[in-house]
């Protein structure tokens, strides 16, 4: 599978949920194919924006989608990474904000490891 495929077939599931990919298509093809990478790297699809260890246990919070993007998007409109984001950034109605980072410093250290 290659991006494009991936999010022909991410779109329509994530849509019907009410998650949106980053209309940037060049972004949002960059990141799910480092997603890929990844996932053949790990066997899973890490976040590609922050530190995996390549131990699931220890990144199950930044497997994507992250346990941090429902709060980014609700509170700034975007995901830490830029892949998700809301109607509003989507529709082109607001621009693509910075997004802080939720992860808490101790699971990058852990990830460190």
């Amino acid at each position: 599978m290659n991006a494009r495929e991936l999010h022909e077939t991410l779109k329509p599931i994530q849509e019907a949920k009410g998650n949106y990919f980053n209309p940037d298509m060049e972004m949002t093809l960059d990141l799910l194919a480092s997603l890929l990478t990844n996932k053949e790297r790990y066997g899973y699809m890490a976040c590609p924006c922050r530190l995996a260890s390549g131990k699931f246990e220890l990144d199950r919070d930044v497997v994507c989608p992250c346990i941090y993007r429902d709060p980014d998007v609700t509170e700034f409109g975007a995901c830490f990474c830029g892949l998700y984001v809301s109607k509003a950034v989507r529709d082109g109605e607001t621009t693509l904000p910075v997004v802080p980072e939720r992860r808490p410093v101790e699971k990058t250290l852990a990830a460190l490891g």
